[in-house]
């Protein structure tokens, strides 16, 4: 007689249990904890965009103060240099035209009663 030959079966009690599954561990924190700290970092950027905003109203108020406030001594130091400008315009006029009969030495070169600023040239 033939030798018997049995079936292949699996052992008593069965075969492991395979693990097909990744069982990584946790790394890193978690979706709430990285959404939270992305609300706090965009919170307190908008806060320093808020103080830089306000510093920049505030410089922006004491610059025109500041102008403000300069005005008169600028005119009153503009006034000066023209008045010392048209005593110097009097009297090299007065020089030059010594010899003219007639000459008015400050009147008006124009047929009119308007007032016409002077023109100040720098060379």
């Amino acid at each position: 007689m033939a030798d018997k030959v049995g079936q292949d079966l699996p052992p008593k009690g069965g075969y492991d249990f395979i693990r097909y599954q990744r069982n990584l561990p946790k790394h890193g924190p978690s979706g709430a904890v990285l959404f939270g700290g992305l609300l706090a970092m965009t919170v307190f950027g908008y806060y320093r965009i808020a103080l830089g905003k306000e510093e920049r109203r505030e410089l922006h108020r004491e610059k025109t103060w500041a102008r403000i406030h300069l005005v008169p001594l600028l005119t009153a130091e503009n006034d000066r240099d023209l008045y010392r400008r048209r005593l110097a315009s009097l009297s090299r006029e007065r020089e030059i035209m010594k010899d003219v009969p007639g000459w008015v030495v400050g009147e008006s070169v124009y047929n009119s009663k308007r007032y016409v600023a002077p023109a100040v040239y720098m060379p």
